[in-house]
């Protein structure tokens, strides 16, 4: 990398809107050739802690949502190994999403709470999205931290793998969801996959192909 390229620097941020989830900022930077420019942000983050955030190199640990890939328990203590070859079932939802006016397959998934780490959002966030219990977690498969749509978003995530027991369930939604929660083999994965007529979350994308061995 040449240390000597000349990088974008960011003059001012305006926050343009502001709800309890979600903000979205103007921010004017300078380019390479020193144009004024403008970017159009989306941050879970109000604007004091963005701003302190992006300038200042802050909060570099804080993860936004959690993901969670929850793999059915067969019981069989023999294999205990997480992921992927010898499991078998995934746990998927089929979510209706405001944002696209449609259904869309994705893994189960949630925002983490002040307070809140990502294991503790993860058990409650299968709980709540699938009425599953996230029975065992396999740290050492865990993302940390990853970022999904830079783009137009600082929105960070975490990916937390791990066995599931008891009984699916919509008993433990929120009002504003609307979730199918499902067992998905790697044979249903395939065909999902092969589907040009549903919507798919590219993250669930990714974990179904690996999933699958496809």
């Amino acid at each position: 990398m040449n240390n000597n390229i000349k990088l974008p620097k960011i003059k001012n941020i305006i926050n343009v809107y502001a709800s309890k989830f979600l903000n979205v900022f103007e921010v004017d930077f300078k380019d390479r050739q020193n144009n004024d420019k403008k970017w159009i942000v989306a941050s879970r983050m109000p604007q004091d802690k963005y701003i302190d955030k992006i300038m200042n190199k802050t909060d570099k640990d804080r993860v936004d949502a959690v993901i969670i890939v929850g793999y059915k328990d067969t019981g069989d203590e023999s294999n205990q190994e997480i992921f992927p070859q010898n499991q078998d079932a995934l746990v998927v939802i089929r979510e209706f999403r405001i944002p696209i006016n449609d259904y869309i397959y994705s893994l189960p998934a949630g925002l983490v709470d002040p307070g809140d780490d990502i294991y503790e959002t993860a058990i409650r966030e299968m709980k709540e999205e699938t009425g599953l219990d996230l029975i065992s977690i396999d740290k050492d498969r865990t993302c940390h931290k990853a970022y999904a749509s830079v783009g137009m978003s600082d929105e960070s995530l975490a990916i937390v793998y791990g066995r599931v027991g008891g009984s699916l369930s919509n008993d433990y939604m929120e009002d504003t969801e609307l979730i199918e929660p499902m067992y998905m083999t790697k044979e249903e994965a395939r065909k999902l996959l092969a589907r040009k007529d549903v919507n798919i979350d590219i993250k669930a994308w990714l974990i179904l192909k690996e999933f699958a061995g496809c």
